[in-house]
């Protein structure tokens, strides 16, 4: 007899608050600042649970103001939130962004250590949401936390799949909290043997140690060769992203927009393909709606989503062609 599924995806990983200026002030004159709550994992739910599926997040926060401030940003996008492990220590964690300007780049200064999150443990874990969910997904942003949110993922996986689920990974590298060395020890079995993989072109040819100048094909190809199993998405940045499901390969591209809110685009980016590929359409339908959900995200300020179904599929007319690579 098959098991009821209450949970389409489920995921654990931390949620932060994010002060920003405004404008295109710097952080050291700005004197006021705006507050946003995003996390790859939550932003990632949030736009699934947008586009009709349901979904849960995991997490370890502290039972304060800004605990509460974040859970119930998270569950105004109609995802579960009431597994929530709470704690009276610790601290939520935070970071800032300055948006660049032109020649100016962004910068990211996190304030996240000793957070409430960076502390879970496998004993933090509830049971029951992942043993009734049809996929766990995951990002390398948790994994380069602490030890103790690795073992925490592993044993999440475990009680995942030994239920029947299946697993997505988004690498989702970020310099500024391990290296890639680091990231290859911790990330490898991940990619290597999850359903369903996201990386970005640059991250792909850093991980597989690619030093030479050669084609995004041919740093997709080596990609597959280390692919244990299925489905896998690189992303191109304004050139779109390639797609294979194990049979053949696809590239599809995108519109360039100037958004307002980049951050949470590439989360709004999976949701979008990661809700195809649970329904199983083609890789064309499914890249065509993580572009549009991805452009749709950049016109709004925050990190976390606010398109509807409605609106993802009236804008699908506008994405570009596909070009069949094999």
């Amino acid at each position: 007899m098959s098991v009821a599924r209450d949970y389409d995806v489920v995921s654990i990983g931390e949620s932060m608050i994010r002060y920003s200026p405004e404008g295109a002030q710097r952080l050291e004159q700005a004197r006021r600042l705006e507050l946003h709550v995003g996390g790859s994992e939550s932003n990632t739910l949030a736009g699934l649970s947008r586009l009709g599926l349901q979904t849960c997040w995991i997490s370890r926060l502290t039972n304060n103001a800004m605990g509460r401030l974040i859970s119930g940003a998270v569950a105004a996008h109609g995802v579960d939130a009431h597994w929530i492990r709470w704690t009276d220590k610790d601290r939520v964690g935070v970071y800032y962004f300055e948006p660049g300007e032109e020649s100016r780049p962004s910068e990211v200064i996190y304030d996240r250590a000793h957070s409430a999150f960076s502390s879970m443990t496998p004993d933090d874990i509830p049971h029951p949401p992942l043993q009734r969910a049809k996929l766990f997904h995951a990002t390398g942003i948790s994994l380069a936390l602490t030890d103790s949110v690795r073992r925490t993922l592993l044993e999440a996986r475990k009680i995942a799949t030994n239920a029947g689920a299946k697993v997505s990974f988004d690498f989702n590298y970020r310099a500024k909290l391990w290296t890639m060395a680091e990231a290859r020890v911790h990330c490898d079995e991940w990619i290597e043997q999850s359903d369903l993989v996201f990386i970005a072109l640059r991250d792909a040819s850093d991980w597989l140690g690619i030093e030479e100048r050669i084609s995004e094909e041919s740093v997709f190809a080596r990609l597959l060769a280390r692919r244990a199993k299925g489905s896998t998405v690189m992303t191109l940045g304004a050139h779109g992203a390639m797609a294979c499901d194990g049979r053949r390969t696809v590239s599809q591209g995108t519109i360039p927009v100037h958004g307002v809110g980049r951050l949470g685009a590439g989360d709004a980016f999976s949701a979008g393909y990661l809700y195809g590929w649970m329904q199983g359409w083609e890789l064309e339908k499914s890249l065509q709606w993580a572009n549009a959900a991805a452009r749709n995200k950049l016109t709004t300020p925050g990190d976390l989503p606010w398109f509807t179904r409605q609106e993802l599929e009236r804008s699908l007319g506008t994405e570009a062609g596909n070009r069949l690579i094999r």
